[in-house]
């Protein structure tokens, strides 16, 4: 069974990791072109949006949509690309059965 303070520690790190994954996303702009228009958030709203946990959600779930994108991300961060998987899936909420949605 996962302790609450390490399940938090651990959502606490895939949260950074999204936060780290959307400035990668501002230092492209075709890319975050995309994420705006698939999201319909403008530039003016990431930043409220961006404390958002379904948000940051999002953002790991379009780095993970995209292989080359995803490579470059995780290059870039020095990870491995099954990281932000597993971040997004740290990020995913519960489904009523206990299971993670998605």
């Amino acid at each position: 069974m996962i302790r609450p303070d390490r399940d938090a520690q651990g959502r606490e790190h895939a949260e950074t990791l999204a936060v780290k994954a959307l400035l990668h996303l501002v230092g492209d702009p075709d890319a975050l072109g995309q994420f705006l228009a698939e999201t319909g958030l403008s530039p003016e709203t990431i930043r409220e949006a961006a404390s958002d946990p379904a948000f940051l959600l999002a953002v790991l779930d379009f780095m993970l949509a995209d292989e080359s994108r995803l490579m470059a991300f995780a290059a870039h961060e020095t990870l491995e690309p099954a990281t932000i998987g597993k971040a997004a899936e740290r990020l995913r909420p519960f489904r009523h059965d206990g299971l993670r949605e998605g």
